[in-house]
């Protein structure tokens, strides 16, 4: 088996599990640190000649990290793929069990048993906060309606006002934010990188809590760290005024 993977959550955990099946990564697969294969390009703009040459029998791909035409296209190359799209934790750790054993895992990986344990640890009736996330600025994005990352805040105990609206990631002006009244602005470094000097300063007075980009929107190996990290991230509150 020789997989290609497109998706840097993916690249984590078939790395963490089957390192010898992955042939090719993007740019922006940073874990493992020491990942060793060679690199096709971005996400959404990747070089398919560069894939097509490293002869996959799977390219892994994700309905929000890659475009829809590169799918097609690799499939008009007669490259197979295998798109994933969790909306939930539980959907995402169905989806690594499942494709883990497809590539030829004899058993689970002990990361994804430690997930689903961390997970299901969680205390089942959490304080709960009503917050607003920004992914984006300029313009300004925010988690919607039936995202992974949402679900996972969800658990946290955090209550987003736009997870009711249809659209999955919505993108209000920044009045209609500050108008939600929320308790809490949770900011992650990924994909946009929100640090204490770029983020809070849109909202003086409420507290904001910056937090692993990874760990809330990755699904793979980071799911094991990520309840209790985020946890104290979401408590570690900054407020700028």
């Amino acid at each position: 088996m020789r997989v290609v993977s497109l998706v840097p959550s993916l690249t984590e955990a078939v790395a963490a599990t089957l390192p010898d099946v992955l042939v090719g990564a993007t740019d922006w697969c940073t874990h493992p640190a020491d990942l060793d294969v060679p690199r096709v390009g971005g996400t959404k703009y990747p070089d398919l000649d560069r894939v097509r040459a490293l002869r996959p029998d799977l390219v892994l791909l994700n309905v929000e990290e890659n475009r829809r035409e590169d799918a097609t296209a690799l499939a008009a190359a007669g490259i197979p793929t295998r798109v994933t799209y969790p909306r939930t934790v539980d959907g995402a750790l169905t989806e690594l069990a499942d494709l883990l054993r497809e590539l030829g895992s004899a058993a689970e990986p002990h990361w994804l048993t430690k997930a689903r344990r961390a997970w299901a640890a969680l205390p089942g009736t959490p304080v709960r906060r009503r917050a607003v996330v920004p992914v984006w600025r300029r313009p300004w994005v925010v988690l919607g309606a039936e995202t992974f990352a949402g679900d996972l805040l969800r658990r946290l105990g955090v209550d987003n006002p736009y997870a009711e609206q249809p659209q999955r990631y919505p993108r209000p002006a920044l009045p209609q934010l500050r108008d939600q009244a929320p308790e809490l602005v949770v900011l992650p470094d990924e994909p946009y990188r929100f640090t204490r000097d770029d983020g809070p300063e849109a909202f003086p007075g409420i507290p904001c809590a910056l937090v692993s980009g990874r760990h809330l929107t990755w699904y793979g190996p980071s799911l094991a760290e990520a309840p209790a990290l985020l946890s104290a991230q979401l408590a570690d509150l900054y407020v700028a005024r």
